[in-house]
């Protein structure tokens, strides 16, 4: 027999706008929506009154239980799905990593075997390609492979020599293999050289304490990356996913180019809205190194200016869970792991500095974090939706109350975070992955195993 479960008295944000909306859900799926449901057949009735009624957050840049050769983050899957859960998290697009020797297929495959039954929430997967086979013919089957897969996005780096580097040829045999199998091509854009000598300059002068991290990697690197990056889409037809944008310029380069007809997009964190470079002088720059740095409080305003505006279309967290000890290992910019925590802080954090407290409206918080990271990724419309037929991925955001961020009430390994002490309006109240309530009034409910793959479509790109 199906069980059904109805939410009531809420207010639900979709798409369109945010309707007082009641939603059926029939075992899995979302089954009706609309005003005044019949709760008679209701196995569960319930009450969301004063909440608004989400989509689950699909973030489309985490890293769970990263392995980079050289570090790894303390976390599995149990836990970095837990985290997801607590924060209103219910679909995680995570890597998988290509190894020395392997093909796309067994990168694909180990990553699947490292999930294994721990996972809370669904997930879905892109693949790094670090190792280019020879000839291009293995390359056009390698893309065929990550539609048939599942996983139809491939990420590529234009800095981290050696291992994960790719030069301009590499970039546009990559380009045009993906073009011709309509994957999409995720880019981490920070020029190498520009980066490797303003290190070195550093290094020479003994300027390595952790303060100088942002200094390393000058916001240039990134705007000439994107700059080429853009140009080679433009000859090549490919689609382009400009992850973790840090400045103001490497958006207006992205829209200039949309409005060209180059299919871009551009992703930013949560980091890059509320944190600036003069965090690097506070008493706690191990809680912020990451690549790209933090940027100029400039900068910082040019990224809101640009999110209002909709130049920005997704928001992902590019949560990495280093542990503290692993961050002040050595004091050394150079050899820190740079990665930080964020899936737990996402959601009520963007709520309240980016709803609440700032600019945008629920439907544009909805947009950023579901709607558009599912539609990129060919998940739409099973996730990133509240409509019948759906999955019941389904979030209520209790606006009310206020409270502080505090590293020792989140659920991660770090031991850190950097919104230590920031204020949040409101809390993610209860967490469902299609029909199961995961998580519900700060109580883990589970099970461990309940996520699965959910494969994404070789995409017809959304054009707004």
């Amino acid at each position: 027999m199906p069980t059904y479960t109805l939410i009531r008295n809420g207010l639900v944000v979709t798409e369109q706008g945010t309707f007082p909306f009641d939603i059926l859900v029939c075992d899995h799926r979302i089954a009706a929506v609309g005003y005044r449901l019949n709760e008679g057949h209701a196995d569960r009735t319930i009450d969301a009154t004063g909440c608004m009624v989400l989509p689950g957050v699909v973030d489309p840049h985490v890293h769970i239980q990263l392995d980079t050769g050289i570090y790894r983050t303390d976390d599995d899957w149990a836990v970095g799905t837990r985290v997801a859960a607590f924060g209103g998290v219910t679909t995680v697009v995570d890597f998988a990593t290509q190894f020395p020797g392997q093909d796309v297929r067994e990168a694909v495959n180990a990553r699947h075997e490292e999930v294994g039954d721990k996972a809370y929430v669904d997930y879905g997967l892109h693949v790094m390609l670090t190792e280019l086979p020879a000839d291009d013919q293995t390359l056009d089957r390698w893309m065929q492979d990550l539609v048939t897969l599942g996983t139809p996005a491939a990420k590529v780096y234009t800095t981290y020599r050696p291992n994960y580097y790719q030069d301009d040829d590499a970039l546009l045999r990559v380009f045009r293999a993906a073009a011709a199998a309509r994957v999409l091509v995720m880019v981490h854009a920070e020029n190498d050289a520009l980066v490797t000598a303003a290190t070195q300059r550093l290094a020479s002068a003994g300027k390595t304490d952790l303060r100088y991290h942002g200094q390393g990697r000058p916001p240039l690197a990134e705007i000439e990356a994107v700059h080429r990056v853009l140009f080679l889409a433009r000859i090549t037809g490919c689609p382009v996913y400009i992850v973790h944008c840090s400045t103001d310029e490497a958006v207006h380069l992205i829209n200039t180019a949309r409005q060209q007809g180059v299919t871009a997009f551009a992703e930013t964190c949560p980091q890059y809205l509320l944190l600036d470079e003069t965090a690097y002088e506070g008493p706690h720059p191990e809680w912020v190194i990451m690549q790209p740095p933090l940027r100029p409080p400039a900068m910082r305003e040019g990224l809101w200016r640009h999110l209002q505006a909709g130049h920005i279309h997704t928001l992902g967290t590019d949560h990495c869970d280093y542990a503290l000890s692993q961050k002040t290992a050595t004091g050394n910019f150079t050899n820190t792991p740079g990665g930080i925590p964020g899936l737990e802080t996402a959601l009520p954090l963007m709520a309240t500095y980016g709803v609440l407290r700032g600019p945008l409206t629920w439907k544009d918080l909805v947009r950023l974090m579901s709607t558009m990271p599912a539609r990129c990724f060919g998940l739409y419309p099973r996730k990133g939706a509240l409509v019948p037929g759906s999955d019941a991925d389904i979030v209520l955001y209790d606006p009310r109350g206020t409270t502080r961020i505090r590293a020792d009430a989140l659920h991660g390994v770090s031991g850190y975070t950097p919104y230590e002490g920031m204020e949040v309006e409101g809390h993610v109240r209860l967490t469902m992955v299609r029909g199961q309530v995961v998580m519900e009034e700060g109580e883990l409910r589970g099970p461990a195993g309940w996520g699965v793959f959910v494969p994404g479509r070789a995409a017809s790109y959304p054009t707004s």
